[in-house]
């Protein structure tokens, strides 16, 4: 008897000990605000050299029966499902069942001819142009918890009369690229992809947890249900009844994630030819190389080469991060809207790679200095607006002493914290940055929005306009876009120019960014006139750009 109970001893150390790392204190302090025994938080895990090496749930899976999240938690891990779709694509190409050079409209003849320029490796890079069905269901008056199905998804795109640019000459990411790699795979296979990745994927790397999840009544034991905070900081469910995948779709857990991660450096499902094609970058048709592969960012973190992969859609969040020269991974998975796992893989890569780091994120050569040469700017000389895409406009101010974001698409703010004389991230997201420079007449005029290692996006102050010249009655009207089937209407609510989509009762507030043109949610409008009359709009919004609208009628006579 004593032997047996000392044998259960042995088993139970054996069992606590799996995992423990002398970094997990430390780790564990990065998931302090998440590791809430009432609320939802997340799941982690730290492969090493192929082994799971740390691994622990922070919050609950589900809040109605108090089931705390784990590592055989099951996810819903959004865009990062894409690395799965490519691998379909791919593993089609490796039976000569396709080409990566098959062009669009080959396999699809009802697209328009522009479809013929598009080929599949323009699809896997973001490099198509096809403007983003997710995005024009947004623009229809279209919310995360509308239904529409594959088939209305097919009619948009093919409703498309233009392309957001020429194919290989942009990268713009687009969840339509994805989507239809998915409707490809069925065509090509003859089943749905969701079968074909079961059968030569997940089942041979014994993945048994993981699936497209392309029937939203479907059963899945484990699932962790997704969460957002609503007006009263009370949490409620954030699901979907959308049935896409491609785009997104894989449920999966951090145990399996790590069968995945272990196939890249060996594995008998999937060659090292196999691999090779997953992680060709992209290259446009002037020959830079982008950092998008298939499915996968490959890039640097202080240094170090990364390939990564993040995703969100309605109250989930994932991030997997992978140090291929350093065998290491980080898998982090979230039902909770309001979390960040970019920002937190990086700082755990922080802990565990702190000696092996080969630079800093935020130095430059002098050709490329990002730091204020003549010392610390002012706080007033950094507040004002900056553009960061058309309609997206970050505004910067000062409150308390301090230097505040608000991002005027969503409504909210951000502190933000000095890292140096004119640099600054958003408290709690230390993966995002921001620079200003060129000081001019008082002001800086130049913004630089950095993530992690890569400089994304540069921009420049807007300048003050004189809104006295403009007469908010020009715009009034009805206006109506063909590709997506819908009308605009332009009103005056409380002096402030106003959007209503196909007459539903919601109105949605515009800014005046210039003559003719004006900030909403929904992207930049620009109005267009002939003879000092508007005659129609164009509209800029985020993965769509250009998208016409012609003025149908005109409701200035209401307003006298």
């Amino acid at each position: 008897m004593k032997k047996y109970f000392l044998l259960l001893f042995l088993l139970f150390f054996s069992i606590y000990s799996f995992g423990q790392i002398k970094e997990s204190q430390e780790i564990d302090s990065v998931f302090s605000k998440w590791n809430n025994k009432y609320a939802p938080g997340c799941s982690m895990g730290i492969i090493k050299d192929h082994k799971l090496i740390y691994t622990k749930g922070y919050g609950l899976a589900n809040m109605e029966y108090n089931i705390p999240n784990s590592e055989s938690s099951v996810f819903r891990i959004a865009s990062t499902s894409k690395q799965f779709t490519a691998a379909c694509i791919l593993l089609l190409v490796e039976k000569d069942k396709l080409s990566l050079d098959n062009n669009l409209k080959k396999i699809f003849p009802e697209f328009p001819e522009y479809a013929k320029k598009i080929k599949i490796r323009h699809l896997l890079n973001h490099t198509s142009g096809i403007r983003d069905y997710l995005q024009i269901a947004y623009l229809k008056g279209l919310n995360d918890d509308d239904y529409y199905t594959d088939d209305n998804v097919m009619k948009w795109l093919v409703n498309q009369s233009y392309l957001n640019f020429v194919p290989g000459e942009e990268y713009l990411y687009s969840n339509s690229g994805y989507w239809l790699l998915g409707q490809i795979v069925k065509k090509i296979a003859g089943i749905n992809m969701a079968e074909f990745a079961k059968k030569e994927i997940f089942t041979p790397l014994g993945m048994d947890n993981t699936h497209f999840h392309n029937d939203h009544t479907q059963i899945v034991k484990n699932r962790a249900s997704g969460y957002v905070l609503d007006n009263n900081a009370n949490y409620k469910i954030s699901m979907t009844t959308l049935d896409m995948i491609g785009d997104g779709g894989i449920f999966t857990t951090i145990n399996d994630i790590k069968k995945w991660d272990d196939s890249y450096y060996k594995s008998k499902t999937l060659s090292r030819h196999f691999w090779s094609m997953m992680t060709e970058q992209g290259i446009l048709n002037n020959g830079k190389i982008i950092d998008y592969a298939s499915g996968l960012r490959i890039s640097k973190y202080k240094g170090l080469k990364t390939i990564t992969h993040g995703g969100g859609f309605v109250g989930f969040r994932a991030e997997l991060l992978r140090f291929p020269d350093q065998k290491l991974s980080i898998a982090i998975f979230a039902n909770r809207d309001d979390i960040n796992p970019s920002s937190i893989a990086y700082k755990i890569a922080d802990i565990l790679l702190k000696d092996k780091f080969t630079e800093n994120i935020f130095k430059r050569d002098k050709k490329n200095k990002i730091d204020n040469p003549e010392g610390k700017f002012k706080l007033s000389q950094l507040s004002g607006d900056y553009e960061l895409s058309p309609g997206f406009i970050a505004k910067f101010f000062i409150k308390n002493d301090s230097l505040k974001l608000f991002q005027r698409w969503d409504k909210s703010n951000h502190d933000l914290k000095r890292l140096s004389n004119n640099i600054f991230q958003i408290s709690g997201n230390e993966y995002v940055s921001f620079s200003f420079s060129n000081l001019e007449n008082g002001f800086t005029q130049t913004l630089k929005v950095m993530e992690g290692s890569r400089k994304t996006i540069t921009t420049t102050r807007k300048k003050e306009i004189d809104i006295t010249r403009i007469n908010l009655k020009d715009y009034l009207g009805v206006y109506y876009s063909k590709e997506l089937d819908v009308n605009y209407s332009f009103e005056i609510e409380n002096q402030t120019l106003v959007l209503r989509i196909d007459n539903k009762k919601s109105t949605i507030k515009s800014t005046i960014n210039d003559i003719d043109e004006f900030s909403t949610n929904r992207g930049l409008v620009r109005f267009q006139r002939k003879n000092s009359l508007i005659y129609g709009l164009e509209l800029d919004s985020g993965r769509v750009i250009n998208l016409m609208f012609k003025k149908i009628t005109d409701t200035n006579k209401n307003y006298n």
